[in-house]
């Protein structure tokens, strides 16, 4: 089934909004806004978790070619353990939004809840990224952007493997952070010391 083009039935200027890392132990958190030409058409951009690393790269750069604006915000980790990671992933999508060189008319945000701190009216979309083509292309910039980070994280701290879990809890990096400790990338909020049963005081 083809991703629908638009929300509203006039011609107006649309933004889709999503974000990626919201589950992770470590690493920011990264949302994308970005308005596609109106009507526009792509069968092959769907949300980004029904597509391998090659198609989210093939489809970033045919999103960065055809938008008619796109821009990437993130939030980092010490600003998730301050503010919680719900309001860390509505301060993301704000900054991309504030970042736009086009403003849009309508945001379109992928969940059922924002926290809106533009004068931008919106619609939240249960499921955005499956419906809508330009919450799709958001939820696509935000994952390869935030993966390429990720990767280059990895670098620096190899044992915890962000290369292949690019921050989430699998097993492997919950008992490398029982093995080696915190990073400075890790996010020391209430959710990370449930999951991995530790005390951070």
């Amino acid at each position: 089934m083809s991703l629908k083009s638009h929300y509203s039935e006039e011609k107006i200027i649309e933004c889709g909004c999503d974000e990626v890392g919201r589950g992770c132990i470590a690493g920011p958190v990264f949302a994308a806004a970005v308005i596609l030409p109106y009507d526009y058409r792509n069968e092959e951009i769907n949300d980004s978790k029904q597509l391998t690393a090659i198609q989210r790269g093939k489809m970033r750069e045919i999103i960065e070619r055809d938008a008619v604006a796109w821009a990437v915000g993130q939030v980092s980790e010490q600003e998730i353990d301050k503010i919680n990671i719900l309001n860390a992933s509505f301060l993301a999508m704000n900054r991309a939004i504030q970042q736009l060189n086009t403003k849009p008319q309508l945001l379109l945000i992928d969940g059922n809840r924002f926290k809106n701190q533009t004068d931008i009216p919106y619609k939240t979309v249960v499921k955005g990224d499956a419906t809508f083509l330009s919450i799709a292309a958001a939820s696509i910039l935000a994952k390869c952007y935030r993966d390429e980070l990720m990767e280059k994280l990895h670098l620096e701290y190899p044992q915890y493997g962000w290369n292949q879990n690019k921050g989430y809890p699998t097993p492997a990096h919950q008992e490398a952070v029982l093995k080696f400790g915190l990073t400075p990338y890790h996010r020391r909020s209430f959710q990370l010391k449930r999951q991995l049963r530790l005390e951070f005081d």
